[in-house]
């Protein structure tokens, strides 16, 4: 553990950094709020610092820069993780109010106001179906033949079937079967649901009961999870070497790589994760925030913002709190 005054010059060099983006003398921390010692005091002190791993002189004439463990230490004893400004608090509630239709479309578009708010890469990991139970169950006839089966789950994800009959099949029918499905389907999991149901007593309705139940036996159109990605373009501003920008594009394309990210990050109880702790080469020069939203008291999935480890962690911390509180509301209330 740092001592209270090395913690409090340590603390104002990584803001001054995250700020600046250029390495941080004695005299500038010398001046800063909450440090009240001379400048020489503050070069032994930083000089210890650098000794000690927080901090690296990038050349002989410069100040410092923080490394990944004088970031971490600055995460960990962050006193709150900050608030969103009145003006994002109300974009927030202004996107919210009108987030409704097709789980997919407002995941990318919830991406998309957490890249806004934060200013870096945000990822969105939709829900796993798994936990999820139906929550209606609609049949439309899109011809005599085929029907279109419609089930909204309770984390509101949207099922959608294309049903081919041998026979020709009527409106009243159709109702019937959609009468039929919603008794056993509705408050049931999909894999539990899907299994055979008892006769309707009318061949014709039973015929489409049953291809709507293969259907759901078939597995799901799309199998894993969906990860939806805002701002990636945010990353060519946040580095200056072309070959760092284009490692983490590269990987950010691979959406089994980045759901396990989320995922191991959330397991180590962390909430951030800076550098190395990744486990991911290609970002070694980044840090994640994450967060995981909830629906109906179950993890439904993960949100996170990629971004350099100089990133404003304060800030990002609370728009990634803030949004995944307000999508698992929005899912939950359908």
């Amino acid at each position: 553990m740092l001592d209270d005054r090395k913690a409090s010059i340590l603390r104002a060099i990584v803001a001054e950094y995250i700020d600046t983006a250029q390495p941080v003398g004695s005299g500038h921390i010398a001046r800063s709020a909450g440090v009240e010692v001379s400048p020489a005091t503050i070069r032994n002190e930083m000089a210890a610092l650098e000794r000690e791993g927080y901090l690296v002189q990038p050349h002989t004439s410069a100040g410092r820069v923080p490394t990944e463990k004088g970031y971490r230490y600055f995460v960990d004893t962050l006193a709150t993780p900050g608030e969103l400004g009145p003006a994002q608090r109300q974009q927030v509630k202004h996107f919210f109010a009108r987030a409704h239709g097709e789980i997919e479309h407002m995941l990318t578009e919830t991406s998309l106001l957490l890249s806004k708010l934060t200013d870096h890469t945000a990822v969105v990991v939709g829900p796993h179906h798994d936990r999820a139970t139906v929550r209606s169950v609609q049949l439309v006839a899109l011809s005599p033949r085929v029907v279109l089966l419609v089930l909204v789950l309770s984390d509101g994800a949207v099922e959608k079937r294309t049903l081919e009959l041998r026979s020709e099949i009527g409106e009243e029918r159709v109702a019937a079967a959609t009468a039929h499905l919603s008794g056993h389907l509705v408050g049931r999991t999909l894999a539990a649901a899907s299994v055979r149901s008892p006769a309707t007593g009318d061949a014709t309705t039973d015929e489409l009961v049953g291809a709507a139940l293969a259907a759901l036996r078939g597995g799901r159109e799309d199998d894993g999870d969906h990860v939806f990605v805002g701002g990636a373009a945010r990353m060519a501003h946040s580095f200056e070497a072309v070959q760092t920008v284009r490692r983490v594009l590269e990987l950010l394309e691979q959406q089994l790589v980045i759901v396990s990210l989320l995922h191991d990050v959330l397991d180590r109880g962390l909430s951030v994760a800076i550098g190395s702790e990744t486990g991911l080469e290609p970002l070694a020069e980044c840090a994640i925030v994450v967060a995981p939203y909830t629906v109906e008291g179950e993890r439904a999935g993960t949100i996170g913002v990629l971004g350099p480890t100089r990133m404003n962690y304060s800030q990002a911390l609370a728009a990634v709190a803030t949004v995944s509180q307000r999508l698992g509301k929005t899912l939950a209330e359908g």
